[in-house]
């Protein structure tokens, strides 16, 4: 009936260790702390070889292993070796979750050499004392007393610098499932493995499992295989702590998408109240360029022409005097009408393509401003969608006015350059730039960088902005052949009057 009791005490000790280790394989690595992920290895390969030592003691009950009676000498050995083996693996467990930091745990490889050479140097000084039969009963539990032991105690003490971390990183349960799987290691092998075979070696001559089974009515094992059940639950459920860290990581993620979303919605709000505005501005702008300059212009032609038809018959010198001052006037409110004309939509844009509206554009700023303004086309140019080509435009008009205006530039270059995938435009300058932080005081500014962001990030590109006082300003945007824009916009005409 005892035998019967111990080989279901070592099948669910032995069951409780390696469902431990496979569920570790399974989980350890998703979390993202690297000093666990190190860890969990070997205490995964003590999970799996212990198991399977347990099941070892089990099979021999059950006389499943007939080699173990006539060659007792090597199974003992071979179940020796693989008891060492996974109290090493332990024992690294431990010793790497105690290290603070990554060197450390790189060192901490040393702390199962030292084990294994101190419990091998044990075994060779044992060898000559005890008979053979004897010897093989000293060795298990000198086995327990230098390797189970301590390295039960290291991942104890591992365990309580895991519980320290968890409770820093605000997963109190997760800390607390640390905390009892240290206190069943503790039991494990501070009680578990002191009980062991009586031998020679003391305390086990008095200190063992028949003094254990005589005070408390249960086999040692009991005790061992209660512990390892408390071992493998709350190491599980602190493995849970990788899938909650990446549900909070995923969360944080979400709420900062959601807040991106908010804040480019309330830019677009603003952008959009810009616009209208904008519209309205320039409408009035256009309405008092007509009336002051054409419109006067007009007035006059229409007043010279009337004088000249009075004076024609009495005058005709005086006539013709007249008539080429009225043609050059005429000249000169077409000019006018024409340059008024390009800047809402110049058909250079329309007929030639981007690089020559460009190159148009560059001629037209050095003829009002005191600056050199090169353009440069690299890569194999190819067809541009027209809300690409027009947003390019708008965005090089918009950074040469800044520069015309603000800037204090000798000069400028404007680089296209055809990818693979997308065309990107630089705009720099060699003027006394600005702090961008500072550009969040200048609300003119600060609308004229944000049309220019959003024209691209409409049509999922990207604008980026590289200043500082002294030196100079670069201003590039890259947008994909293939845009798709989510909403519509008017191509408004007030980009061309810079900001």
């Amino acid at each position: 009936m005892a035998s019967n009791s111990l080989i279901l005490i070592y099948f669910f000790y032995g069951l409780c260790f390696f469902c431990m280790g496979l569920a570790i394989m399974l989980e350890m690595g998703h979390g993202s702390d690297a000093r666990l992920r190190h860890a969990l290895r070997a205490l995964a390969v003590f999970g799996i070889i212990h198991g399977a030592h347990e099941w070892l003691e089990m099979f021999e009950l059950l006389g499943f292993f007939a080699f173990a009676r006539s060659v007792p000498l090597a199974w003992s050995s071979l179940r020796v070796a693989i008891l060492a083996l996974s109290f090493l693996a332990l024992g690294a467990f431990g010793a790497s979750l105690v290290a603070p930091n990554a060197v450390l745990r790189r060192w901490s490889i040393l702390v199962p050499v030292g084990q294994s050479l101190f419990w091998g140097l044990g075994l060779l000084a044992m060898r000559g004392r005890y008979d053979l039969s004897t010897m093989l009963v000293v060795a298990d539990v000198w086995t327990r007393y230098s390797l189970a032991i301590p390295s039960a105690l290291l991942a104890c003490a591992g365990l309580f610098a895991l519980r320290r971390a968890f409770r820093l990183a605000g997963m109190a349960q997760f800390s607390q499932d640390s905390l009892w799987a240290a206190i069943a290691f503790l039991w494990y092998g501070g009680i578990g493995q002191l009980f062991t075979r009586a031998s020679p070696l003391p305390p086990s001559t008095w200190i063992n499992q028949d003094l254990f089974l005589d005070v408390f009515g249960f086999p040692i094992q009991l005790l061992r295989a209660a512990a390892a059940l408390a071992v493998a639950v709350f190491v599980i459920r602190f493995l849970r702590s990788s899938e909650v860290e990446i549900k909070r990581h995923i969360a944080s993620l979400q709420a900062a998408r959601l807040e991106e979303a908010q804040r480019r919605q309330i830019l677009r709000g603003e952008l959009l109240k810009r616009v209208v505005g904008a519209q309205e501005a320039e409408r009035q702008r256009i309405a008092r360029e007509l009336h002051d300059e054409t419109g006067q212009a007009l007035t006059a032609i229409g007043l010279g022409l009337r004088g000249a038809a009075t004076s024609l018959k009495q005058d005709v010198e005086k006539t013709g005097v007249t008539l080429r001052k009225l043609e050059h006037l005429a000249s000169q409110s077409l000019t006018e009408l024409q340059r008024m004309i390009a800047d809402l939509r110049p058909s250079h844009l329309d007929d030639l393509g981007l690089p020559a509206a460009l190159r148009w554009y560059g001629k037209e700023i050095q003829t009002r401003a005191p600056l050199e303004v090169t353009v440069e086309v690299a890569g194999e140019s190819r067809p541009i969608p027209t809300e690409v080509a027009t947003a390019l435009f708008r965005v090089a008009q918009e950074a040469l006015t800044n520069v015309a205006k603000h800037a204090q530039a000798h000069q400028a270059k404007v680089r296209l350059v055809f990818q693979e995938n997308d065309v990107s435009l630089a705009v720099e300058d060699d003027g006394i730039g600005f702090d961008p932080e500072g550009l969040q005081r200048g609300k003119r500014a600060r609308w004229g960088l944000l049309g220019m962001e959003e024209r691209a990030a409409l049509l999922g590109g990207n604008l980026w902005l590289n200043s500082g006082p002294g030196r100079g300003t670069l201003v590039e945007v890259t947008i994909p052949y293939q845009a798709q824009t989510d909403i519509e916009v008017e191509d408004e005409p007030e980009a061309a009057v810079g900001g």
